[in-house]
């Protein structure tokens, strides 16, 4: 790396948020790459991989990252519920979709999340929908760095 882009990656580092306090820290070990296996160090996760597309008995690492945020996605819909004083309603989901992709001669992701909140009206649902992906980490880790599509359906 020249050192011209090291003071570049300084220069971003230092204008990134750093968490006041830590909630909670993943711990995986994982071997093998995309063919292989991952575990939590606390014994909860224990996932056999396999790419993308293979005949392999395993998920890829896409799956994973479309649940993790899906699920985020919804926890950070109920905070705004709760600060609307509404409820979630029965049925509420979040259908997750990432894509690995190439461009320029690289690998990169895009993901659509199809947000499901039946027996909302439209205005309440889509408000719900704002305050998630402007307060989910996932939605803040991925927002200027993939192609990102939310949709309320």
């Amino acid at each position: 790396m020249e050192n011209n882009n090291i003071e570049q990656v300084i220069t971003v580092a230092n204008h990134i948020i750093q968490p006041e306090k830590v909630l909670y820290t993943g711990r995986t070990h994982t071997t093998g790459g995309r063919d292989g296996v991952s575990r939590s160090t606390d014994g909860r996760l224990d996932v056999q991989l396999s790419s993308p597309g293979s005949a392999g008995g395993g998920t890829n690492p896409e799956q994973l990252f479309a649940a993790g945020w899906s699920a985020c996605f919804i926890g950070a819909m109920g905070l705004g519920a709760a600060k609307m004083k509404i409820g979630l309603p029965a049925g509420h989901a979040v259908d997750a979709e990432v894509d690995l992709g190439m461009a320029n001669g690289g690998y990169l992701l895009r993901a659509r999340l199809n947000v499901s909140l039946p027996g909302l009206e439209r205005e309440t649902a889509q408000a719900l929908v704002d305050f998630a992906h402007e307060n989910c980490p996932y939605s803040k880790a991925t927002r200027g760095n993939i192609g990102v599509e939310i949709r309320l359906v």
